[in-house]
C-alpha cells in the first residue's frame, strides 16, 4: 500500500513526493486461530441462553459444557486447564455448590487412582516389571511369537498400572531393549506400532486402565445404574480388550511385515538370571495382596480405594521400599486427577440442574417418529461416533465427558439403558491410533531417538483396524454385554 507523505521543510523538493510501502497488516497465527473458537463460543452461548426454554441453572450448565467442548476441540489450551475453568465457572455462578467440587476431589475413584500411581512408581523404581517382561520375552524364537508375547505382557500391565501414559512410560525400556537386539528397521517399526496400539486397546479391560472408565462408572451411578468393582469391570470388558489387542497385533503383522519376516528367527539376549532383590520381592508381594484385595472386596468389605491406599503406604515403607512416599507422590499424574474431578463435576451439573433431561427431551422431540426404534441402528450410531471422536477430541477422558451427556443420556428416555450406552461409548473411545496427537502413548513411541513410524503408517493401521473395532463393538453390545445386564433396550 503506497501513500504520499506531507511535504516538509527539510530540503525535500515539493512536487517530487517520495512513496514508500507500509508493512503488510497481518494477524498473528495465534490470533487468527483463536477467532473461530471465540466466535463459535460466543454464538453457542448466546443461542443456548436466548433460544432454549430451560431453567437458568440448566442453561448455565449447558453453556459452560458447550464452551469447554469448543475449547477441547478447537484450541490448543491444556485439557485440564479447560476443565478446571469450567468447574470454577459452575461454582462461581452458583450452578453447583462449592462443596460438590470439594467432594469430587475426595471421591473413592480419585483416591483409587492416586494410590495406584504410587504403587506403579514403586514398581518402576525396583525394576520388577521390566525384568519380568524381558524374562518372558527372551524365550521366544520367532518374530510372530515375539509379537504375541509382547501383546500378552502389555495386556497384563493394565491391571496394576493406571492410565495409558503411565504404561507407555513403564514399557518404553522394554521396547528399546528389544529394538536394539533385533536391529531391523521394518520389524522395529511394526513393534513400535504394536506397543501403543495394544496399550490403548487393552486399557479397556481394567477399571484403572484409563481415567475415562472412572468417569463412566461415576456417570452410571449418577444415572441410577449399578456400580462396577475391579472384578466386575474385568469380567465385562476384558474379553473385548483382549480380542481387540490380538486383532490389532495380527493386522500389524500382516500390513507391515512380509511372511518371511514374520517367520524370521530371533536370538534375544538372555535376561538377568539372578534371584529377585529384596525390594523386588517386597513390591511384588504387596502388589499381589492389593490385587487380591480388589478381587475379594465382597468378602472383606473394604472399598477398592482403601485397599489401594494401604498398598501405597506399604510400598513406600523404608527400608523395604525402593521409593519414598515423597518421591512416589511426584510421579502421580496430578493433572489427570484434577481433570477427572473437574469433568465429574461438569457431568454431575448437567444431571442435577436438569440440563441433560431438558436437552434430551428437546432432541427427542425433533426426531422423526420411529427414528430410534432400531436397537442395531442406535448401537451402530453410538459406536461410530465413539470410534471417530478422537479425530476432534484428543483426550480420551474428555471424549467420555462430552459424549456421555450428549449421546447416551438423550437416548435413555427412548427406552435405552444408560449403563449399556455409557459402556459402549467408553470402550469405543479406546480407539485413537489415527494421529500421533490423538493419544500420549502414540506420540511417545513416535518421537524416539531412532525413527519408528510415520503419519502414513498410523493412518494405514487405523483404516484397517476401524471396521474391525466397529464389528467388535456391535457384537459385544448386542450379544455379549446383555449377559451382564447391559442390554441396550
Amino acid at each position: 500500500m503506497s501513500i504520499v507523505p506531507t511535504p516538509t521543510l527539510t530540503g525535500e523538493r515539493v512536487g517530487a513526493p517520495r512513496s514508500f510501502t507500509l508493512p503488510a497488516l497481518t494477524m498473528r497465527p495465534a490470533v487468527r486461530a483463536g477467532i473461530l473458537p471465540l466466535g463459535l463460543a460466543v454464538s453457542l452461548g448466546a443461542a443456548i441462553w436466548l433460544c432454549l426454554p430451560f431453567a437458568a441453572e440448566a442453561r448455565i450448565a449447558l453453556i459452560v459444557f458447550g464452551l469447554a467442548t469448543v475449547a477441547w476441540c478447537l484450541t490448543g489450551l491444556d485439557d485440564t486447564l479447560i476443565a478446571l475453568a469450567a468447574a470454577a465457572a459452575l461454582v462461581a455462578t452458583r450452578t453447583v455448590p462449592a462443596q460438590q467440587l470439594h467432594g469430587a476431589l475426595g471421591s473413592e475413584l480419585i483416591w483409587l487412582l492416586i494410590g495406584a500411581f504410587i504403587i506403579a512408581a514403586a514398581l518402576r523404581a525396583c525394576g520388577l516389571a521390566e525384568r519380568l517382561a524381558l524374562s518372558a520375552l527372551a524365550r521366544v524364537r520367532t518374530v510372530r511369537a515375539l509379537f504375541l508375547a509382547v501383546t500378552g505382557v502389555i495386556v497384563a500391565t493394565a491391571f496394576v498400572v493406571p492410565s495409558t501414559s503411565g504404561r507407555a512410560a513403564l514399557l518404553l525400556p522394554v521396547y528399546l531393549a528389544l529394538a536394539a537386539a533385533i536391529d531391523d528397521a521394518r520389524i522395529n517399526r511394526a513393534l513400535a506400532l504394536l506397543f501403543p496400539t495394544v496399550i490403548l486397546l487393552s486399557a479397556g479391560g481394567s477399571l484403572i486402565g484409563a481415567g475415562a472408565h472412572l468417569i463412566a462408572v461415576e456417570m452410571i451411578l449418577r444415572s441410577g445404574g449399578a456400580g462396577y468393582g475391579y472384578l466386575g469391570w474385568m469380567a465385562m470388558a476384558l474379553p473385548l480388550a483382549v480380542l481387540a489387542s490380538l486383532v490389532a497385533m495380527a493386522i500389524i503383522l500382516w500390513l507391515f511385515l512380509e511372511p518371511a519376516e514374520r517367520r524370521r528367527g530371533l536370538s534375544l539376549p538372555a535376561p538377568e538370571t539372578g534371584p529377585l532383590s529384596r525390594q523386588q520381592l517386597y513390591v511384588g508381594a504387596v502388589i499381589g495382596f492389593v490385587v487380591l484385595g480388589w478381587s475379594t472386596q465382597g468378602l472383606h468389605g473394604l472399598d477398592a480405594a482403601i485397599v489401594t491406599l494401604l498398598g501405597a503406604v506399604a510400598v513406600t515403607l523404608k527400608p523395604f521400599a525402593p521409593v519414598s512416599m515423597k518421591q512416589a507422590a511426584k510421579t502421580v499424574e496430578w493433572q489427570l486427577i484434577l481433570f477427572l474431578a473437574a469433568t465429574t463435576l461438569m457431568g454431575s451439573a448437567l444431571i442435577a440442574t436438569g440440563a441433560a433431561k431438558s436437552l434430551m427431551e428437546l432432541l427427542l422431540a425433533a426426531l422423526p417418529a420411529g427414528a430410534l426404534g432400531s436397537v442395531p441402528a442406535v448401537a451402530a450410531l453410538v459406536a461410530a461416533v465413539a470410534l471417530l471422536s478422537h479425530l476432534l477430541i484428543t483426550s480420551r477422558s474428555a471424549r467420555a465427558t462430552i459424549l456421555i451427556p450428549l449421546l447416551a443420556l438423550p437416548l435413555v428416555a427412548h427406552g435405552y439403558d444408560a449403563g449399556a450406552l455409557i459402556v459402549l461409548i467408553v470402550m469405543g473411545t479406546g480407539f485413537c491410533q489415527t494421529l500421533a496427537v490423538s493419544a500420549k502413548p502414540v506420540a511417545l513411541y513416535a518421537d524416539l531417538e531412532k525413527p519408528t513410524y510415520s503419519a502414513r503408517d498410523l493412518m494405514l493401521l487405523s483404516l484397517a483396524l476401524l471396521p474391525v473395532m466397529f464389528a467388535l463393538l456391535m457384537g459385544f453390545s448386542l450379544w455379549f454385554w446383555p449377559l451382564f445386564g447391559l442390554a441396550l433396550r
